[in-house]
């Protein structure tokens, strides 16, 4: 058999081709069409109940808002130029966010506040910050007061708190090979060594993007900088990236992984300081899925390297995590909610397997449009099911 024809794909396997890129198109469109449908039903339960910001150049209008507690909707209008981000913080850590706003594009944050000030962010990093002002009101203090005893979240949280020191080492060890690799001049080994230190920060990162500004040395992108790229400012894992792939070069990148080593044992510090509470257990989870839902899996975030979908399976092995140290609390009274999560999480699971080939998973600007919908939809359901877990619990649902 010649070279030409043993390359060849037989009808019989053309046919089977075809026939799984259709069944992979349906099951993107299904799952597209489940999603549109919740995110229609949670803007109707918030109709009337909406802020709308504008977010231009230098400065959010209003940027001092003043809203009753409980369920609020934000509309977030990007009059400006640049992808931008909105945050509310309550000191330095995350509450909501919402992530890469196209220019002329608006997207609606729904969350749950309990009374207190608020700080919130206004698209570039540089850019002054504004106000949040919370109000009690008759239902968040009868909520405060039916708050469910904590006994039963102490294991899950404590056994969380080892997860986060465990996998915090793992991330100062493997960027202090990336390190060592950038400082002994070896571009081949500090391309491989990126990888693993990426997917290692990813495993921790719901948690880790709370803390708005050590997550934004380490994590953010170029996008949020005045001067993209070339911004003094720009650092941490996507400075990194940018040299590696982009430039394939070490130029400048000594110092920037010096200062990530820093940063990332800083943040292992912080994670163990700040405590979690048993609602944040999941919150924090959703917003990471919805995130990679809505923006990365674009592809917007591992734009250099395409690695993308490490961080994603890495991601779902956090959440997997939660899901389990949640598990005795849900076998009881709710095994059909414990059925859809881990329903939710072989699905995804099983795409990202999909994905891989022989030397790990394929590179993202080779994964198509429908797959990239199906992971978006995919992580969505896990998203939607995970916020089933606070009310069967008995705790305020974001």
């Amino acid at each position: 058999m010649s070279n030409a024809s043993s390359g060849a794909w037989s009808p019989r396997a053309l046919r089977v081709a075809v026939a799984g890129s259709v069944v992979l198109m349906f099951a993107a469109g299904g799952l597209f069409y489940y999603a549109s449908q919740v995110a229609a039903h949670k803007r109707a339960a918030n109709a009337g109940n909406e802020t709308v910001i504008n977010i231009h150049p230098r400065s959010c209008e209003p940027n001092a808002l003043t809203v009753p507690a409980g369920k609020h909707s934000f509309r977030i209008v990007n009059q400006s130029e640049r992808a931008v981000e909105w945050e509310i913080l309550d000191g330095v850590l995350v509450v909501e966010e919402r992530e890469n706003i196209t220019p002329g594009m608006s997207q609606v944050i729904n969350a749950n506040l309990m009374p207190g000030d608020y700080a919130i962010t206004c698209g570039l990093l540089s850019n002054p910050r504004g106000t949040l002002h919370v109000t009690p009101t008759a239902e968040s203090e009868a909520q405060a007061k039916a708050r469910p005893s904590m006994t039963a979240f102490i294991g899950p949280l404590s056994e969380y708190r080892v997860y986060l020191s465990q996998q915090g080492s793992a991330l100062i060890k493997a960027v202090a090979s990336l390190q060592q690799a950038i400082e002994a001049g070896d571009l081949d080994a500090a391309q491989a060594a990126y990888l693993p230190a990426r997917s290692a920060y990813q495993r921790i990162a719901p948690a880790a993007q709370r803390l708005a500004e050590l997550d934004n040395t380490i994590n953010a992108r170029a996008d949020y900088f005045e001067q993209r790229e070339q911004d003094p400012g720009f650092s941490g894992f996507h400075r990194i990236e940018f040299g590696l792939f982009k430039q394939a070069s070490l130029d400048g990148l000594a110092p920037v992984t010096q200062k990530l080593s820093a940063d990332v044992a800083r943040l292992k510090q912080e994670l163990l300081a700040q405590s979690i509470a048993p609602e944040q257990l999941t919150s924090i989870v959703i917003r990471n899925l919805l995130s990679l839902a809505q923006n990365r899996s674009k592809g917007e975030e591992e734009r250099y390297s395409h690695t993308d979908l490490n961080g994603f399976a890495a991601n779902l092995e956090g959440a997997r995590k939660v899901i389990d140290l949640l598990r005795p609390l849900l076998a009881k009274n709710h095994a059909d909610l414990q059925q859809r999560l881990d329903s939710a999480v072989t699905n995804l699971d099983s795409t990202f397997n999909g994905l891989k080939s022989a030397d790990g998973y394929r590179p993202y600007d080779q994964v198509d449009a429908a797959a990239r919908q199906l992971i978006a939809s995919q992580s969505t359901a896990l998203a939607d099911a995970l916020q089933q877990i606070d009310p069967a619990l008995g705790l305020s649902s974001l």
